[in-house]
């Protein structure tokens, strides 16, 4: 299964190569160069295939889990001061995608889109520390009954150069539904309440709508 943020892509490059493979085959006279020319549009096919590929995940939603957003690596987890929308400090889990992982974006937890708001900006890796805050990205608020309100970022990274973002400020967000898409792009942060339990650790491998990623304090084994 394919996302439909692939449609267009995967069409256009299925005609190209099957053009390619048709014309070298009865044009192209030396079998090295025609055959160099079909193998290679046939990888470039495989691999956008790949990209876009969209396995179904089924979630039962479960309030007291925030689940990772997208596949990938961890990267970052850090205590931070959140600027955009909390203006306070936040727990921070950043998780970078490879161009081999998926890379739709699914929602991290069940409630009420609060914000959804996209900033233009740069392209820079997506390891930089400023990647967060000058990249192009989308920043989505969702409000959850257990952690209360939580943030997801949507980071372009050097290679990409779109960002689909379906949240809207009043919709209901089912945990691991489809959120959006980064094309060829690269980096998702959350931003958790600190009174939350990180439940990963650094370069973690995480699985979109899998990983728990953060989990609610049980507060009687603390003796509280």
């Amino acid at each position: 299964m394919f996302h439909r943020e692939g449609q267009t892509i995967i069409l256009t490059t299925f005609f190209s190569v099957c053009a390619i493979v048709l014309i070298s085959q009865y044009f192209v006279d030396l079998t090295w160069l025609r055959l160099a020319l079909q193998i290679t549009a046939i990888i470039v096919l495989i691999l956008i295939l790949q990209f876009f590929r969209n396995p179904k995940r089924l979630v039962n939603p479960n309030f007291d889990e925030i689940l990772a957003p997208v596949d990938g690596k961890v990267v970052v987890i850090e205590e931070v001061e959140e600027t955009e929308y909390f203006k306070d400090k936040r727990m921070q889990v950043s998780i970078f995608m490879s161009p081999t992982n998926v890379h739709v974006t699914r929602y991290p937890a069940s409630g009420t889109i609060k914000y959804s708001k996209y900033h233009p900006g740069k392209y820079l890796v997506a390891w930089h520390p400023k990647s967060s805050t000058d990249n192009e990205r989308t920043t989505v608020v969702i409000n959850t009954p257990k952690f209360g309100e939580i943030l997801y970022r949507q980071v372009a990274g050097a290679l990409a150069r779109r960002i689909v973002n379906y949240a809207e400020k009043g919709d209901n967000a089912q945990q691991g539904q489809d959120a959006g898409f980064i094309k060829f792009g690269s980096r998702v942060d959350l931003f958790l309440p600190l009174n939350c339990a990180v439940a990963v650790k650094l370069n973690q491998k995480v699985v979109g709508a899998k990983t728990c990623i953060a989990a609610i304090i049980d507060k009687k084994e603390h003796g509280e």
